[in-house]
């Protein structure tokens, strides 16, 4: 039993070492220096500009040197007000920038709940499998402990059992790359109470009991042996 919770550490450790620390590549302040047209309006935020330019419908589509759409760049700037009007002119949301990222993921991993909010009020799905980790929105806040943007995600239809392509789910995630802090408790209690599953395992076969228990997060641990279906 001792050997198997000490492999369990060193597995787990081995496995956050996988992960970079910022997958997702914002706008450098060199590259906002170069934009212009839709990509510079969205950036600064400024509604007017977006308006007279947003006519020009391969605008909304153009490219920077990172495959960032305008929508993108206004995401990552938190410029939550483009980012609705870029949606009402008709930019595409699931559009996946260099890295696989999708608007929604952008707001889910920098917490930003309220271009989220915007995000998914004017027809952006919480469904779409992104990154270079096959994996979601929901996975990725989760990983983070963002636990209201979790909420939020859920409650837009999520996949809550989606596993990604280093064959962890965001109930695993919460507990193999969070903290067991506060928010990371409550980003799992959210996944348990929708009914995320407590039976997928990791690529060794660990639950996400056992890998609780092995990072010594006694109320994650307390949380995944309540009573209910799972």
């Amino acid at each position: 039993m001792r050997y198997r919770a000490a492999a369990l550490v060193l597995a787990l450790a081995a496995a956050a070492a996988v992960l970079p620390l910022h997958a997702q590549v914002p706008p450098t302040a060199a590259e906002v220096a170069t934009y212009k047209g839709l990509h510079a309006a969205a950036h600064r935020g400024d509604l007017a500009a977006i308006q007279q330019l947003a006519v020009n419908k391969a605008a909304l589509e153009a490219r920077d040197s990172a495959g960032r759409t305008p929508l993108h760049v206004a995401t990552f700037a938190r410029q939550y007000k483009a980012v609705q009007a870029l949606l009402q002119f008709g930019a595409d949301p699931a559009a996946l920038e260099q890295g696989r990222y999708d608007a929604v993921t952008i707001a889910a991993v920098a917490d930003d709940e309220e271009t989220l909010r915007v995000l998914l009020a004017g027809g952006a799905s919480a469904k779409l499998t992104t990154s270079r980790y096959d994996g979601t929105a929901l996975i990725a806040a989760a990983h983070l402990g963002h636990d209201g943007v979790v909420r939020q995600l859920i409650k837009a239809g999520a996949p809550l059992d989606h596993v990604n392509n280093l064959h962890w789910t965001a109930v695993i995630e919460a507990i193999v790359l969070g903290d067991g802090g506060a928010r990371h408790q409550a980003t799992l209690k959210a996944l348990l109470d929708a009914g995320a599953s407590t039976q997928l395992t990791d690529r060794s076969g660990a639950t996400p009991l056992q890998l609780a228990r092995a990072r010594g997060y006694s109320a994650m641990v307390q949380m995944l042996q309540a009573p209910g279906p799972r």
